[in-house]
């Protein structure tokens, strides 16, 4: 059970790439919406005076991303008991 939990953590951080990859592409949530991608998308057409509006919810990916693989690493760490002893 404990491997089911740490691979699910760990295949979120791929799961928020691929649909804000979607978003970014505009294949995934429409504009009544507000999604990361669409976020990067609209910002990407400022990007050479206006860099916030794409770099902050890039950085939010990325924290969003690293957090839930270090979550699941903890986890990892914390279920496996087998080697404690190593």
């Amino acid at each position: 059970m404990s491997a089911i939990i740490v691979k699910t953590t760990l295949d979120v951080g791929f799961v928020i790439l691929i649909g804000a990859g979607l978003s970014f592409l505009g294949l995934g949530t429409q504009p009544p919406k507000s999604d990361l991608g669409t976020m990067i998308s609209y910002g990407a057409q400022y990007l050479p005076t206006k860099w916030w509006p794409t770099v902050f919810p890039s950085f939010a990916i990325l924290f969003l991303i690293l957090g839930f693989n270090l979550l699941g690493d903890g986890l990892r760490d914390m279920l496996d008991v087998e080697t404690e002893g190593i």
